[in-house]
């Protein structure tokens, strides 16, 4: 459990991508099974431990301290499994420190009774570190920076192999991964994924430079749009049916609609998106529609109804058993309308072509696209076959620029991991009558040096509190302007504001600007989708 917290606190302080990937693989050479299987399970979320809550965590501390003192405690700190690691009262009852398979082993075949005594008694037997470790481990609450992606990389680098190899095995493997460690240390064959309807790594494209576009060309290259929504990957085969994100996560759950409409033998790339029940069919709904649907366990009738989704097919990967990402795009989607058009048109359709004679066509189509769910291009050359990762040179995404508003900081709250002591979540508001009201919130898009310097202005500008967030002072004579790129806008009537805006981030911190003149609500109004 020692080296499992060791390696978490030092991924935590590790920023860099190459830092993360040789951490982990360190701790891969250095850590016998199945404790390094079940710290993979535990990076890559696919650890459950069902009979662990906050709500039971948070209970059993107060049995243990002050509640009145925890919960002050716990608003100054502002995350839970920091709180109870510091301030955790118990005295060490063991000599041994529990390895992190016993943990995990042990926590997932615990019932709902047996658990709190248990997770107390690790919490006795470890050290703040540890606790904490522990904590994040059962909670899920994992926020070290290493994505699925990147601990599979891990595993790739640490066995000499390459990274689609771990993508393509990985749905058929279960923790701790023990054969999975025997091939890539080189004492067993390569596992055999004989998982139905298995996941294909996805291609992916660079973003287009200036210079990138004057190898364009109608002979050589095809430009569809680029969708906004979620990028998919639906299987069928035999009997299985699954849908997976782009990362390989299996979302069927959220989307039985979807599911029941693979009565083919296939894969297809394509974007997952929500449409109009009310409009002609596959009338694109704003992203915001389609987060109504994600990262549900189940879905109810009634929004099954109101959100159905519907996929806008890129590719063909795979049909009746015959691969087909080896062949060239051009024969690909030869194959993919094909296949499209002779299925029942339920919850497919299939994304058009962009006919362009040259790179001006291109440009005019990009700053003028058909419909609000199109956030730019994909320019695909024609004799590309299909690869997982980022080929350079075959696709390409040229997005719409970036939506530009000036908003008002409203409120902040302290950050997670390394950022746990700077305030680095910030709402901001932008002007309606005489009032701010709020309409995004961004937590990324400045340096270091910035962040300092906005947690500064927040220590010193705080008006109130409300639990671990502050409300700063912010007014027509008063206030820090934030300059907010998105990329989208949709309505929204969970917001007081009426708008929600689609991956927003600080672009620029505007000290020169007084909040009088930051934007408007009508601003904002004036870009929604007509």
């Amino acid at each position: 459990m020692q080296a499992f917290a060791a390696l978490l606190d030092r991924l935590v302080l590790t920023p860099q991508r190459n830092g993360k990937l040789q951490l982990i693989v360190d701790y891969f050479a250095a850590t016998p099974d199945p404790d390094r299987g079940y710290a993979v399970a535990a990076i890559t979320r696919d650890l459950d431990f069902p009979s662990v809550k906050p709500a039971m965590l948070r209970s059993l501390m107060e049995k243990r301290m002050d509640p009145e003192l925890f919960a002050l405690s716990y608003n100054y700190v502002g995350d839970l499994a920091e709180t109870i690691s510091l301030a955790w009262p118990g005295e060490r009852r063991a000599n041994r420190i529990p390895p992190l398979s016993e943990v995990v082993e042990r926590l997932k075949e615990a019932k709902r009774a047996e658990a709190p005594q248990l997770v107390a008694s690790y919490l006795d037997a470890l050290e703040p570190p540890s606790r904490w470790a522990l904590l994040k481990l059962v909670t899920g609450g994992l926020r070290i920076g290493v994505s699925s992606r990147l601990a599979k990389s891990a595993l790739a680098r640490f066995g000499d192999k390459d990274v689609t190899e771990i993508e393509e095995l990985w749905h058929g493997l279960e923790p701790p991964y023990e054969q999975l460690f025997s091939w890539l240390e080189g004492r067993a064959d390569k596992p055999i994924n004989q998982m139905a309807a298995p996941f294909r790594p996805a291609m992916l494209a660079h973003p287009l430079g200036d210079k990138d576009l004057e190898d364009i060309a109608p002979e050589t290259h095809a430009a569809e749009w680029k969708w906004d929504g979620v990028r998919v990957q639906a299987v069928a085969e035999g009997d299985a049916r699954r849908l997976y994100s782009r990362t390989g996560d299996d979302i069927g759950a959220a989307f039985p609609d979807i599911i029941d409409a693979l009565d083919f033998r296939a894969a297809i790339d394509g974007e997952l998106m929500i449409f109009d029940p009310e409009a002609e069919r596959y009338h694109p709904l704003s992203f915001g529609d389609l987060q109504q649907r994600l990262n549900r366990k189940t879905v109810s009738k009634k929004r099954l109804a109101s959100h159905p989704a519907f996929i806008r097919a890129y590719d063909l990967l795979h049909v009746d058993g015959d691969d087909l990402r080896a062949l060239p795009f051009e024969d690909r989607r030869q194959k993919l309308e094909k296949f499209i058009s002779s299925r029942q048109p339920d919850r497919f359709d299939l994304s058009p072509l962009v006919r362009f004679a040259n790179v001006d066509d291109l440009a005019q189509a990009r700053a003028a696209p058909p419909h609000h769910a199109v956030e730019g291009l994909m320019i695909k050359r024609l004799a590309a076959p299909y690869v997982p990762g980022r080929p350079k040179g075959e696709w390409w995404k040229w997005k719409r620029d970036p939506f530009l508003i000036d908003c008002v900081m409203m409120y902040a709250q302290r950050g997670h991991g390394r950022r746990s002591s700077f305030y680095s979540d910030f709402t901001f508001g932008v002007w309606r009558g005489d009032d701010i009201v709020p309409v995004g919130k961004a937590y990324f898009g400045f340096t270091d040096d910035e962040l300092k310097q906005l947690d500064r202005f927040v220590r010193n500008n705080t008006t109130d509190r409300f639990g671990p967030v502050r409300q700063v002072a912010f007014g027509a004579d008063e206030g820090l302007v934030l300059e907010i790129a998105f990329e989208g806008l949709n309505r929204s009537s969970r917001h007081k504001s009426g708008v929600a805006m689609r991956f927003p981030r600080i672009n620029r911190i505007r000290w020169d600007k007084p909040a009088a003149e930051a934007d408007r609500l009508e601003s904002l109004e004036a870009m929604l989708p007509s």
